[in-house]
């Protein structure tokens, strides 16, 4: 086969085990969450009002922990590593060089993982007390950052979309959902940027600041490990040999779709007089 029509790497098939896993690890999250829903329903007592404030700094660790998880795998380890390599690292790296990909995995297969990475929080979450001020901190912050984070994969999943549900746009187009101008730059050259997937709302501080080009250079000095070793190892592996005009092609085209996520994006946020109209 040509490197021309060489085809792009895809995510691998659940099996019939890993599947019905995954839809117990989903009906068990939502019905945990629900659960614990019913005990914050019977709270009694004053001060309750300040629980929304921990519910969203929740939501908010949320968001920083999809960043975080996602910058790890990512910049680090090698997706040949026993058990994680597999199952974590190459999802990933496939991602990467063939995101539409993303969009052929279904509810299941997008949900399941982080279904099951959500229960056992939300299974502790019960042993905290709620008959004190700081238990009920404790279980709102944490029942909340697993509610925000178990659709996480989907809300990326969404951010791919050319057109995702009415509702789901509606939410982007707000900010209240990660969008497709947003998520754009991440997957934009130098692909550093912009890794909350959750929710995105931790996206512009953190770039701005550059919190994880800070945190690879200490990794760097401390390891000698370069950053996204294995991604770019990948990539090249992926695209060793191919046209070079394709190649760029390909380029030229992620960067089109950026500039046209962004120009919607302000388009639909700018008010009707600013936007500009043929002399």
């Amino acid at each position: 086969m040509s490197p021309r029509t060489k085809p792009l790497p895809q995510h691998d098939a659940l099996s019939w085990l890993t599947r019905a896993i995954e839809v117990t690890c989903i009906a068990v999250a939502l019905a945990l969450l629900t659960w614990h829903g019913v005990r914050f329903m019977r709270m009694t007592g004053d001060g309750a009002w300040w629980l929304w404030l921990v519910a969203a700094a929740g939501m908010l660790s949320a968001d920083f922990a999809s960043g975080f998880v996602h910058w790890t795998a990512d910049t680090w380890g090698k997706e040949t590593m026993p058990i994680l390599g597999r199952r974590f690292l190459r999802p990933f790296r496939v991602h990467h060089v063939n995101p539409d990909d993303f969009l052929l995995r279904d509810v299941i297969d997008t949900n399941g993982d982080v279904a099951g990475l959500v229960i056992p929080f939300l299974a502790a979450a019960f042993l905290i007390p709620l008959d004190a001020p700081w238990g009920r901190a404790a279980a709102v912050w944490l029942v909340a950052f697993c509610l925000c984070g178990l659709p996480t994969n989907q809300v990326h999943q969404w951010a791919h979309m050319g057109q995702p549900p009415r509702w789901v746009d509606w939410l982007q187009r707000r900010g209240i959902l990660l969008n497709r101008a947003a998520h754009a730059r991440h997957h934009t050259a130098p692909y550093v940027a912009n890794y909350c997937i959750t929710t995105g709302w931790c996206n512009a501080a953190l770039t701005s600041l550059g919190v994880f080009r800070r945190l690879e250079q200490i990794v760097t000095r401390a390891t000698g490990l370069p950053a996204r070793g294995d991604d770019g190892a990948f990539a090249d592996s992926v695209f060793a040999g191919a046209d070079h005009d394709e190649v760029r092609e390909r380029a030229r085209r992620a960067v089109d779709e950026q500039h046209r996520a962004q120009l919607s994006l302000r388009c639909d946020h700018a008010p009707p007089d600013s936007v500009a109209r043929p002399s």
